[in-house]
């Protein structure tokens, strides 16, 4: 099977494995693991913070966040198409008692500063309405096809955060392919930032965990609301040492943003096939089924049969993600699938 639904279904390296069998442990929650404390303590250097914790996935990394910035009864303003929104379940209304109002993505991944705006209410004394304490971006944007957030407008939101004293958090779930793909160190893309989480079983390969960096106080924070919410891990330097070999192999990146623009270019010149190549800037590729006679679903279910794996991500849209799995000669199998597949229909 060619995998394309997702880069979590990367495996771990010889080079992780045999670094989680020989990790040296502690626990976890008492800070006491060497691993787990190598793996923070590089992770907020990358960044550009004061600390990092490690967490069991990115949804919790992101809710512990939240949840540490933003006061019972607050609001935190959030894109309607972001994960943080779509896919991770209302946890902050939910454990948190944090309100979401969810604000247009324009096509390049952005919340426009006037769209911010409008979450603030006029008279901010007023007891009818919550208000603001955070502002969510997402870097790379998942569901805009894995578009980067420029430098200038990361910029344009932090003065205007700073204006309304409010703080900004950045999922940053594949921010190694945003800095990749802008030739510049991840610290860089994160500076406007007061907190980011970054996975390392997406792209990074690692098998499980995600990583939270910001100030010392705000780690404190993360760490107190990650053990509320059950995700104190003891012995995790096994996880953490893949994390570690997983952050060395970041540069690898550059090839499965190549191996994505191979593939969108070869579903571009397909008939039955929307697809655009100059939107591709990273590791995902969005496309649309435009031949008679299919659905995205009949189209994935026959593809399924033939040996390809894809998905749907909103807006009948099916996308693909390239990752260290896959290679330029899967890519180009990937491709023929397609064509297949649309030459015998949907029942083949």
């Amino acid at each position: 099977m060619i995998e394309l639904r997702s880069d979590t279904f990367t495996l771990p390296s010889p080079a992780m494995l045999r670094a989680m069998g020989q990790a040296r442990l502690g626990d976890d929650v008492y800070g006491e693991d060497p691993t787990v404390n190598a793996l923070e303590d590089r992770a907020a250097g990358l960044l550009g913070k004061e600390a990092a914790c490690l967490m069991p996935s990115g949804t919790m990394a992101n809710l512990a966040s939240i949840m540490t910035h933003a006061p019972r009864g607050s609001k935190v303003l959030v894109g309607a198409e972001s994960d943080i929104y779509v896919y991770e379940a209302g946890g902050a209304s939910v454990c948190g008692g944090v309100v979401y109002e969810p604000v247009a993505n324009q096509p390049d991944g952005r919340l426009a500063l006037e769209d911010l705006r409008a979450g603030f209410p006029d008279d901010p004394e007023d007891p009818q309405f919550a208000l603001p304490s955070l502002i969510c971006l997402e870097n790379t944007q998942n569901r805009c096809g894995g578009v980067v957030l420029s430098m200038d407008y990361q910029r344009e939101v932090r003065a205007f955060a700073d204006e309304r004293g409010v703080a900004v958090h950045m999922d940053g779930a594949r921010i190694f392919n945003a800095a990749v793909a802008l030739g510049k160190p991840a610290a860089e893309i994160v500076r406007y930032a007061d907190s980011v989480q970054f996975c390392l079983s997406k792209g990074l390969a690692a098998p499980i965990g995600s990583m939270v960096a910001g100030d010392t106080e705000f780690i404190r924070g993360v760490r107190r609301v990650r053990k509320m919410l059950g995700g104190g891990m003891r012995q995790a330097g096994l996880l953490a040492a893949a994390g570690l070999v997983a952050l060395d192999g970041a540069d690898r990146l550059a090839d499965d943003h190549d191996n994505a623009l191979r593939l969108a270019k070869g579903l571009a010149d397909t008939v039955g096939i929307e697809a655009d190549p100059a939107a591709v800037q990273t590791n995902i590729v969005m496309f649309r089924v435009t031949a008679p006679g299919f659905t995205w679903q009949t189209f994935a279910d026959a593809a399924g049969r033939l040996g390809l794996a894809v998905a749907e991500l909103g807006h009948g849209r099916l996308r693909a993600v390239t990752h260290s799995g896959v290679t330029s000669a899967d890519v180009d199998e990937a491709v023929a699938i397609v064509r297949r597949v649309l030459s015998t229909g949907a029942e083949a």
